[in-house]
């Protein structure tokens, strides 16, 4: 059997604490032979230390982690843009085989459904070509993860990313098989119940490293019989 193909991935990074877990999601990706660049909002850092990410000697650009200050360094004087310095949300969209969203915060959720582009990672992802696969593994309080206000931007997303009018009348428990049948290049990995940072007890809490791994297989799997 031929081995899956080395991938490029970009994985974002959002101000939840399943963040703690960047360090493994990062290596588990590196182990399946996959060149990974982490794109971190700045809340994110307060959860992981970069420290753990091991350079990819591979890449470039080497990284391995990014963030807002690393988009507009600029060349010219003072360090300001000037023309033709890399537009660095444009130039990782090109780059990137994968997006990986984890965890995805409720505050990133809104922003990525509203088209609110106010950091590097929101800015890649209004920019991001929806031909290439994004995969999203949200991570919340449970009560934050049963607003309405949640069913409403994963809604918004499935609008606009979708195959044809969202269907009617499905609730969270189903999102993850709603969005494979109408938007299979948006993958949801759903969240699991259990006891969260904040001691509460129920679903809101990130899948499993393994988890989201298997789904970057199965991506694999299904972008090599193509």
């Amino acid at each position: 059997m031929n081995p899956l193909p080395a991938s490029r991935i970009v994985l974002g990074v959002t101000g939840s604490v399943a963040a703690v877990r960047t360090p493994a999601l990062y290596a588990s990706l590196r182990a399946a032979g996959h060149s990974v660049r982490v794109v971190s909002t700045e809340p994110a850092l307060h959860f992981f230390d970069p420290e753990e990410l091991a350079r990819d000697e591979r890449d470039p650009l080497g990284g391995p982690l990014f963030r807002d200050a690393d988009e507009w360094t600029g060349t010219g004087a003072g360090m300001r843009y000037q023309r033709d310095d890399p537009v660095l949300h444009i130039a990782f969209r090109q780059w990137a085989d994968l997006l990986i969203v984890a965890p995805l915060d409720a505050n990133t959720l809104a922003k990525f459904a509203l088209g609110l582009s106010d950091n590097f990672l929101t800015c890649l992802f209004r920019a991001w070509d929806f031909t290439k696969p994004v995969i999203l593994a949200p991570a919340m309080n449970t009560l934050m993860w049963q607003s309405p206000v949640t069913l409403r931007h994963l809604r918004q997303l499935l609008e606009d990313r979708g195959d044809g009018p969202v269907e009617a009348g499905w609730d969270l428990n189903e999102a993850a098989e709603v969005f494979a049948r109408q938007a299979p290049q948006l993958v949801l990995v759903p969240p699991q119940a259990k006891r969260l940072a904040c001691g509460d007890v129920g679903l809101g809490a990130m899948a499993e490293v393994a988890t989201i791994a298997e789904a970057v297989r199965q991506w694999s799997l299904l972008t090599n019989q193509l």
